[in-house]
């Protein structure tokens, strides 16, 4: 179980992603936004990136994983919450999910923008 939520090394920082690798990491959480408009975009949209991008650039590779992940994450915590509506506490639980999911993603955008490996709080790393 620790597998999952313990949080894999962070690869080492030897080579400075490039422009264009870390432009792409700021796209790939960026894109969890879709979900917004899309039904589970905010999976697809990290899903879509890293699969194309992942064999080329090993930086989008990572943080297109760590995205995809902690969309994953929020995807089950929110039927967790639709689940619990049934109590009204799922009211309250669903606003608060939408709020830190909207706040981790503009976080890990801006620290992958400056090249940084970020790692989300709370993620269950299923993808490996």
């Amino acid at each position: 179980m620790s597998d999952i939520i313990d949080p894999p090394p962070v690869p080492s920082e030897a080579e400075a992603p490039s422009a264009e690798a870390r432009q792409w990491a700021l796209f790939a959480h960026l894109s969890a936004l879709a979900g917004i408009l899309i039904p589970f975009g905010n999976i697809l949209g990290p899903l879509i990136i890293w699969q194309i991008k992942k064999a080329e650039m090993p930086f989008v590779d990572d943080q297109g994983k760590e995205a995809l992940n902690f969309q994953i994450t929020v995807a089950i915590a929110m039927i967790v919450s639709m689940i619990l509506m049934l109590v009204l506490i799922g009211v309250v639980l669903m606003f608060l999910v939408g709020i830190a999911a909207l706040a981790f993603t503009i976080i890990a955008a801006i620290k992958a923008n400056e090249g940084q490996y970020y790692r989300y709080p709370f993620t269950l790393r299923l993808v490996k």
